[in-house]
């Protein structure tokens, strides 16, 4: 394996995100019980790093669990907001924002990780409330992101499965290759 696949096995230990229209609309249920699901398997995992080990970045040049965590709740805040606009607004434009620059301001270094599970778990909770309610067409409403176009929820929701997994492997993929 080529350094350069090595990186992206550690940037993706489950792949890209990969989504098609003909995704089921039976995929929906999976992908809740995913969003439901992460704040628990998180908590599992990294309940028993010290603060080194948070501390400690996921792979080269990456960012470290702790920053990892951050940005989880960071994202699904916004995933959250996006949800709420799409199902009150007509084609509302989300507003995008800079991830790494988020990564890097002071709470993301000083606030407990104790309390950042408790804000996702929290915000999952309400998220997922908000989505069983949800008839099948409103998964089909869209929003407008600036960057990438337009954006189905259920596009949206699949997104916010794999992003949780998809950062949940890397936190994984870590402790299994340090032995913690």
């Amino acid at each position: 394996m080529t350094q350069d696949q090595e990186l992206e096995t550690l940037k993706y230990p489950i792949g890209q995100f990969e989504y098609t229209d003909t995704d089921s609309d039976n995929s929906i249920q999976t992908w809740i019980q995913e969003i439901e699901m992460l704040p628990t398997r998180l908590q599992h995992i990294v309940s028993v790093l010290s603060d080194d080990q948070l501390d400690t970045p996921y792979r080269p040049e990456g960012w470290t669990v702790r920053q990892v965590l951050h940005h989880l709740s960071d994202s699904h805040i916004n995933g959250y907001i996006r949800f709420k606009w799409t199902l009150t607004e007509n084609e509302t434009t989300i507003k995008p924002y800079e991830q790494k620059l988020w990564s890097e301001t002071a709470e993301n270094f000083g606030f407990p990780i104790s309390e950042e599970l408790a804000l996702l778990s929290l915000l999952h909770q309400k998220w997922v409330v908000l989505l069983k309610e949800l008839a099948l067409k409103d998964f089909h409403r869209k929003f407008m992101h600036p960057e990438s176009g337009w954006y189905e929820l259920k596009k949206a929701l699949a997104l916010y499965a794999w992003h949780g997994n998809h950062h949940l492997a890397q936190i994984e993929t870590l402790i299994q290759r340090k032995g913690w």
